[in-house]
Order: C-alpha cells, then sequence, then structure tokens
C-alpha cells in the first residue's frame, strides 16, 4: 500500500483560515500586523442595484453623514482583509427588514456583528463581542461585568449599556450618541474584542447574509 494511503484524511479549510492563518489573524486582533488587501472587489452589478432604493432613502435621513462615517472606521478597523472577504465572509445591510428597524446591520456567518439604529435625529449602535473580554475576571460570567470600564469607553457613562444575547460567551453592548461611539470604536481594548468576536463568526465559514450585501455601504466601509 502506498504510504499516502495510511495518511490521516485533511481537514478542509474554512472561513478565514482561506487567506490567513492562525498567527497572522492573532498579530492583526492585536494589532502588530498590517494585512494586505486584494486590490480589486469582486461585485455582482445584479446586487448592486438590489438595494439603490433603500440606499436611496437612507441618505434622506438626518442620522446619514454620522452613519457613513461610522461604517467606514467599522470597515476599516474591525474587519480583516474586508475587500477580499467581503459579502461572502461578511456583508452590510441597507435598513433590513427587521422588526426592531435599524438603519444598518454587519453579519458574518449567522451572526450578527454591529448593527446601527435610529435614536430620535441621532444614534444608536449595538455591538455583539465576547462576554469574557468584559468581566473583571475576564470569565464568562454574567455578574462580573466590568461597568467602569465601560463607562471610561463613552463620552458620559449614561451613554453605554449592555445586554445577555442568547448563547455561550456572548455580550451585547449598546452605545448611544455619535461622539460616544467613536469614542468606544477608538479603545484599543474594545477594538481587540471586537477583532476577536468578528474573526471568530467569519472563521465559521460563509456569510448567511450574502443575499442582503448593499454594495453601495460596502463603498463606504471599503473607502481609503
Amino acid at each position: 500500500m502506498a504510504p499516502h494511503m495510511n495518511a490521516p484524511p485533511r481537514r478542509s479549510t474554512t472561513g478565514l483560515r482561506k487567506f490567513l492563518d492562525p498567527e497572522q489573524q492573532r498579530d492583526w486582533i492585536e494589532g502588530e500586523a498590517e494585512l494586505i488587501d486584494a486590490e480589486e472587489r469582486l461585485e455582482s452589478l445584479e446586487q448592486r442595484f438590489k438595494y439603490v432604493a433603500r440606499y436611496e432613502k437612507l441618505l434622506r435621513r438626518p442620522q446619514t453623514q454620522d452613519v457613513l462615517e461610522i461604517l467606514r472606521v467599522y470597515g476599516q478597523t474591525c474587519i480583516p482583509i474586508p475587500r477580499q472577504t467581503e459579502r461572502h465572509y461578511w456583508s452590510v445591510s441597507c435598513l433590513p427588514s427587521t422588526s426592531d428597524k435599524p438603519l444598518v446591520r454587519v453579519n458574518a456567518s449567522w451572526m450578527e456583528l454591529f448593527t446601527l439604529y435610529a435614536d430620535s435625529e441621532g444614534l444608536r449602535a449595538r455591538f455583539l463581542v465576547h462576554l469574557s473580554h468584559f468581566t473583571t475576571d475576564h470569565s464568562p460570567a454574567q455578574g462580573d461585568v466590568d461597568e467602569p470600564f465601560l463607562e471610561d469607553c463613552v463620552a458620559t457613562p449614561e451613554d453605554v449599556g449592555y445586554f445577555f444575547p442568547r448563547g455561550d460567551d456572548i455580550f451585547g453592548i449598546t452605545v448611544r450618541g455619535s461622539a460616544s461611539i467613536r469614542k468606544f470604536l477608538a479603545e484599543r481594548r474594545i477594538l481587540r474584542a471586537i477583532r476577536t468576536f468578528n474573526v471568530t463568526h467569519m472563521n465559521r465559514g460563509r456569510n448567511a447574509y450574502q443575499a442582503s450585501h448593499c454594495y453601495s455601504l460596502g463603498d463606504t466601509m471599503l473607502a481609503d
């Protein structure tokens, strides 16, 4: 029998592992590596035209400028190699038809990552992350949330809140106001937590929300 006949079968590579090895992923999460993304985006014109009307409707909202600016920051700092993985491993939806009526939502695999809502004339953001990154002892214990740290990451303490979605080691954080959302995204520990959660779900395989991807919002997220 040929030697290779006794070799164990190779596991198929899924998610970000197709593009980045575990060390590259860890280095990016820690802010220690600049990843080389694709120069060109793979785009479906049919998919682009599908959500043009929704995008134009979003542009008429009073929060539009803040939405686009915050999405640009999120796309540039929170998603690895975003051009190479656009739509197939992450997506952004414009005015998705869900009961909570968001303005935009970013997904990967089967998971929501980040959502922006109208809050009167302003904005409210929702982030999903790992609970163990936000407890005093780094355990997934709901009673040990590091509230003082969260309050330090926003403009005023009342701008931040949290909740516990279903699932192991999942934590939801809400942030009100564009100034507090920007401050939150600029905190190094926050950014590391967001990147870790996003990488976890991008590694789970293909994005289940490809059909909802809005390329017009993708343009903003991938702008230099």
